[in-house]
C-alpha cells in the first residue's frame, strides 16, 4: 500500500458534527484513500505529521462575489490562505453571463463594483462560455457559479423600471433553462439592487421555473433586510413553496437598530416552513458591518436605466434636493444611511478615481472636501463612473450569534475582492478563521463540530457537491489543517489583506496549495458544472 500523500496524527473533524477523532488519512489520485491508523512502514510521496492539529474538509464558501477577480487572480489567496477550497460565485442578481449585444454596456457598468481591477474583454455569451474561460485559467480554489437574475433582466430588458412583456418573461425563463444546462448551480438575485428591485413576485416566480427540471437553487438577497426584512424572507419561502424547489437566503441579516431582533421572527418562519415541507436554508457571514456599492445609498428610481442615467440625476441640482430628502426621511427601500445611523458608519473602500478617500469614513471625507456628507457621496458616485465600493455597520452582535447558532444556517464570506491598493470588507480574507477563532474558542457560540459543519459537510449537502465537505474514503481529497489554539481572523478594514492566522496547510484535489502557511505555488483548483 503506498499514498501520494499521508497526513497523521491529526485530530479529525469528518464535517458530519460527530465528535473529532485521532487518526491518519491517506490520499491518492487527488482522493481520501484511507482513514484509520496507518502502520509506520507505509510509503508516501510525502507526509504531513499534524502533530495533533484540526484535520477538516477544505471549507465551502457558497457566497462569494470572485467572479472577475479571477480574471486577474485566479489563484486568489484570499480564500486559500483562509482555508477555502470551493467557492460559488454568481451571487445577488450579478453573474458575468448570459451577455446581450444590445445592453452589454449597461451589463459591463452594472458588474463594476466586482471588477476588483480586472478589465474583462467579454469574450464570452452564455453560461456555458463563461465557465469555459474559467477553465483555461490556474484556478487556486474549485468555482462553481449561478446565474444572476438581474444579468438575465438586463440581457432581455436593459434597466427598464416596468413589468416584462409575455415574450420577454419567456425569453428570460429560458435563458435559466439554457443557464443550467451548461453548469450553473441555480439562479441568485438582488431585490435591493436594480434591475432586481424593478422585478415583482410575480415575475421571480415565473423565471423560477426555469429551475425546475434541474432542480436548481433560488438564492435571493431578499427585497428588504430592514423594516421589510420579514416580508423578504416570506416572499422566497413562497417561491419555493409555490415551485417545489430549494431556496435560500443570502447572507441574513437585519440592518438598521430599529430592526434588530427581527431575526428571530424571520428564523421562525424558516422553521414553519422547513416544518411544512419547503426545502429552505439560509447563510450568514459573522461580522456586524455589510459592504456592497455606494450607490446603494440611492432611492431605487435614481438607479432607472443604468449607471449613466443616475451619474445625470446626480448632476441636476433639482434632482439631487428630492434624493436628499428622501434618503433623510424614507424607510420605504433599502435606506444604508438610515440604517447606520450616523456617517461615520459608512466606509469608503473602493473609489479608484478619488483614491484619497479609501478607508474613510463618509463624515471624514466630508471634511476634507467641506461639504456635507451626502453631496460628497454623490459627487464620488459621479467621479467613480460605477465603480465604487462601501462598507455600513448596520447589524448588531447579538443578531449575528444568534443566526450563527441557528441549524439551517450556513457560513459564508459574501466578499467583494479589492482592486490592488484599495480597501475591502474584512470577510475577504477573514471570514472562516473567524468563525473558528472568535465565535468557537473565544465565545463558544458554537463547537467545533458545528462550526467545520457548516462551513463543510452542510454546503457540500446543500450545493449537491457530493465528493465535497467530507473526509470520507473515496472524497475529493480538499482538506485543511489547522492549529485550533491560534487560528484567528486578523484583517480589518483598515488593513484588510492582512491573512488569518492559524491555517497551516490546505490541500485542493489532492495537491498541497498551502504548506506551513506559505503558498506553494501550486494551482488545482477544477471548474464544477452542475
Amino acid at each position: 500500500m503506498s499514498f501520494d500523500l499521508i497526513i497523521k496524527n491529526a485530530r479529525i473533524y469528518d464535517g458530519t458534527r460527530t465528535p473529532w477523532f485521532r487518526g491518519d488519512v491517506g490520499v491518492t489520485g487527488g482522493k481520501i484513500e484511507y482513514i484509520g491508523k496507518l502502520p509506520p512502514d507505509i510509503v508516501a510521496t510525502e507526509v504531513i505529521d499534524a502533530n495533533n492539529s484540526v484535520l477538516c474538509p477544505g471549507f465551502i464558501d457558497i457566497h462569494a462575489h470572485s467572479d472577475f477577480m479571477l480574471l486577474r487572480d485566479s489563484v486568489m489567496l484570499s480564500k486559500l490562505s483562509q482555508g477555502v477550497t470551493t467557492q460559488i460565485i454568481g451571487m445577488c442578481g450579478v453573474s458575468p453571463a448570459p451577455v446581450s449585444e444590445e445592453t452589454l454596456d449597461l451589463l459591463d457598468q452594472y458588474v463594476g463594483f466586482t471588477k476588483a481591477g480586472a478589465k474583462p474583454d467579454w469574450n464570452w455569451r452564455s453560461v456555458g462560455d463563461w465557465l469555459s474561460v474559467l477553465e483555461k485559467l490556474d484556478l487556486g480554489t474549485n468555482v462553481g457559479t449561478y446565474v444572476g437574475q438581474g444579468t438575465i433582466r438586463i440581457a432581455v430588458m436593459g434597466f427598464a423600471d416596468r413589468n416584462p412583456t409575455t415574450g420577454e418573461l419567456s425569453a428570460m425563463k429560458q435563458l435559466v433553462e439554457d443557464s443550467m444546462e451548461q453548469g450553473a448551480v441555480g439562479l441568485s438575485s438582488g431585490l435591493i439592487y436594480p434591475p432586481g428591485v424593478y422585478s415583482s413576485r410575480d415575475e421571480i416566480i415565473s423565471i423560477c421555473k426555469g429551475l425546475m427540471n434541474k432542480h436548481g437553487i433560488y438564492e435571493s438577497h431578499v427585497r428588504s433586510e430592514s423594516y421589510g426584512v420579514v416580508d423578504g424572507v416570506k416572499e422566497t419561502i413562497e417561491v419555493g413553496e409555490r415551485l417545489g424547489i430549494p431556496v435560500q437566503i443570502s447572507h441574513h441579516k437585519a440592518a438598521g437598530k430599529d430592526n434588530w431582533g427581527l431575526v428571530k421572527l424571520t428564523l421562525d418562519e424558516v422553521e414553519k416552513a422547513r416544518a411544512r415541507g419547503v426545502d429552505i436554508t439560509v447563510n450568514q457571514y459573522p461580522y456586524t458591518a455589510c459592504s456592497t456599492t455606494l450607490r446603494a445609498i440611492l432611492p431605487p428610481w435614481v438607479h432607472e436605466g443604468g449607471v449613466g442615467k443616475l451619474i445625470e440625476r446626480l448632476r441636476n441640482t433639482d434632482y439631487r434636493k428630492r434624493i436628499k430628502e428622501e434618503i433623510k426621511t424614507q424607510t420605504s427601500w433599502e435606506n444604508f444611511i438610515k440604517h447606520c445611523g450616523n456617517y461615520n458608519g459608512v466606509y469608503l473602500l473602493y473609489t479608484p478615481q478619488t483614491p484619497e478617500f479609501e478607508g474613510k469614513s463618509l463624515k471624514e471625507a466630508a471634511e476634507i472636501t467641506g461639504k456635507d456628507e451626502l453631496d460628497t457621496a454623490f459627487d464620488i458616485i459621479i467621479e467613480n463612473q460605477g465603480l465604487d465600493t462601501a462598507g455600513y455597520e448596520v447589524m448588531s452582535e447579538e443578531d449575528v450569534k444568534y443566526v450563527l447558532k441557528h441549524p439551517s444556517v450556513i457560513v459564508a464570506s459574501d466578499s467583494i475582492p479589492a482592486a490592488p491598493g484599495a480597501k475591502s470588507h474584512p470577510r475577504a480574507f477573514g471570514t472562516n478563521p473567524r468563525v473558528l477563532g472568535k465565535y468557537v474558542r473565544e465565545e463558544k457560540t458554537l463547537s467545533m463540530e458545528e462550526a467545520i459543519w457548516k462551513m463543510t459537510g452542510f454546503p457540500a449537502a446543500r450545493m449537491g457537491l457530493w465528493t465535497k465537505g467530507l473526509i470520507r474514503i473515496g472524497m475529493d481529497a480538499d482538506i485543511v489543517l489547522f492549529d485550533p489554539e491560534t487560528v484567528k481572523d486578523q484583517a480589518t478594514f483598515a488593513d484588510p489583506f492582512k491573512e488569518a492566522q492559524g491555517i497551516e496547510y490546505v490541500i485542493v484535489c489532492g495537491k498541497i496549495v498551502v504548506k506551513e502557511g506559505k503558498y506553494t505555488g501550486i494551482s488545482a483548483g477544477k471548474v464544477i458544472r452542475k
